[in-house]
């Protein structure tokens, strides 16, 4: 298991300990090898999914004799809570490994091994800092990444560590917890959708019968996804380059601005068909845009990850747990996007680009990869939205009500990554969280006409 420090930040994650955890009992089905799809070898060298939430501790344990048995008491309830999740989500405590058939010719197809793993990880940190510290900083501190585990690890990394890791890190007046998942065995809504049963199994005091609504895993049938070289050889694939140093910073969207933007961008096009997001997307493609100042003639493009689950034949479930996202884009002239058209052209642009969006669209997309993979090269000119406003991220309490925050660590970002997340206070409100180089933040934050849509309560 990788272990995780901070030498960059004045104040340092300090692990205290680490273990697996095994499923609480094993499941027939996970003495079988479970077979990855070919979307979600798609993504086998990006990186880790990282996303946490930061509660502060009850008042109740505020007393100077009561923190150590709290910290006690809730990483024993979070270790018997994620053996109990385990037996729901099993392939999740896994390892991948590869499956070679030389007859008629040499393919290679990769699978969670169930059996061979010592389990998913569990580490209890300490980080010498307030809750304070991390959501009243204007940029997000560094010190966020290492509360995951797996720092810079991509996902093919998982035949060696484990697939899922939970990292708590106690602060002085608060707890952050911290989940690392490998991209190929899940998605943002099945990321969330582990989350949300971790909490409630959590919450039902481990009971295995508890969840509403239960993982959905493919049924091995059908030919596997073969493909003519070894996925999991890392010199067969192109890693993601280094990350320049970014800023990274929370902007937060009040119910309010995002409605009056959603009605601005319809009025503007005489529909009622445009969404929030679409609107508040456009907003934050422009004004990036701008920021980076290039010439009116240079293309830009905004793109963002789409669920395929509802435009697939037939449709899934949104709780059918695999990887099941595709990229979707739209280009415009910078001169056209900002000196040409307004607000309502750019999102009505968006819109026609997710409504055209089709399963067979999406097929052809993984029939072109399987048969030549793209070179990872990062476009300067991209902003890429990421994450959804519609998981339920604030459902997670873990007997400590509703978190204060929503963080991420350090995978997948580069200069134009945005994460949409919801508004603590709900109602429709939508957080941003915007990663540029440090002299397009700069201008981002000199925009007037983006900062007026910006609110000053932000976590």
């Amino acid at each position: 298991m990788v272990s995780s420090s901070s030498s960059s930040s004045s104040s340092e994650v300090k692990i205290v300990s680490e273990c697996f955890i095994k499923p609480k009992t094993v499941a027939l089905k996970s003495k079988e090898p479970y077979h990855l799809s070919p979307t979600d070898h798609v993504v086998l060298s990006f990186q880790y999914i990282q996303k946490g939430l930061l509660f502060l501790k009850q008042s109740d344990y505020d007393d100077a004799t009561k923190p150590k048995d709290f910290m006690e008491t809730l990483l024993q309830k979070l270790k018997d809570s994620l053996a109990a999740t385990l037996v729901h989500f099993y392939p999740f405590a896994g390892r991948l490994s590869t499956l070679k058939t030389d007859n008629p010719r040499r393919s290679y197809s990769v699978f969670v091994d169930c059996n061979n793993s010592p389990g998913a990880g569990f580490i209890h940190a300490k980080l010498d800092l307030c809750v304070s510290d991390i959501i009243e900083s204007t940029y997000v501190p560094l010190v966020v990444h290492f509360l995951f585990d797996h720092h810079k690890a991509v996902n093919l990394d998982g035949q060696n560590m484990s697939l899922l890791s939970v990292k708590v890190t106690e602060l002085v007046d608060g707890v952050f917890i911290g989940l690392s998942m490998n991209h190929s065995i899940g998605d943002g809504c099945t990321f969330w959708h582990f989350f949300n049963s971790f909490s409630d199994i959590f919450t039902n005091h481990n009971n295995l019968f508890c969840l509403k609504n239960p993982p959905i895993f493919r049924e091995v049938s059908g030919p596997l996804c073969r493909l003519p070289y070894s996925p999991l050889d890392k010199s067969s694939i192109s890693h993601q380059s280094e990350s320049p140093v970014l800023k990274e910073r929370m902007f937060h969207f009040s119910s309010e601005t995002v409605r009056s933007l959603k009605s601005k961008a319809n009025q503007d096009c005489n529909t009622t068909t445009i969404s929030s997001l679409q609107s508040l997307t456009a907003v934050i493609w422009r004004s990036i845009t701008r920021a980076r100042k290039a010439p009116n003639d240079q293309e830009t493009t905004c793109r963002f990850a789409a669920d395929s689950r509802s435009r697939m034949d037939p449709p899934l479930p949104t709780n059918h747990v695999g990887f099941y996202v595709s990229a979707t884009s739209t280009t415009a002239k910078n001169g056209d996007l900002l000196e040409k058209n307004g607000l309502g052209w750019a999102a009505s642009k968006l819109h026609r680009a997710v409504t055209e969006h089709t399963g067979e669209k999406i097929a052809s997309q993984i029939d072109r990869w399987l048969k030549s993979p793209p070179a990872a090269v990062h476009d300067p000119n991209v902003v890429h939205m990421g994450s959804s406003p519609r998981f339920d991220k604030y459902g997670c309490q873990f007997g400590m009500g509703k978190a204060v925050a929503v963080r991420s660590g350090y995978g997948g970002k580069f200069d134009g990554k945005v994460s949409a997340y919801p508004g603590r206070e709900g109602g429709g409100s939508i957080d941003f969280e915007v990663c540029l180089l440090p002299e397009f933040m700069e201008a981002l934050e000199s925009d007037q006409e983006f900062m007026s849509l910006v609110s000053s309560s932000q976590n």
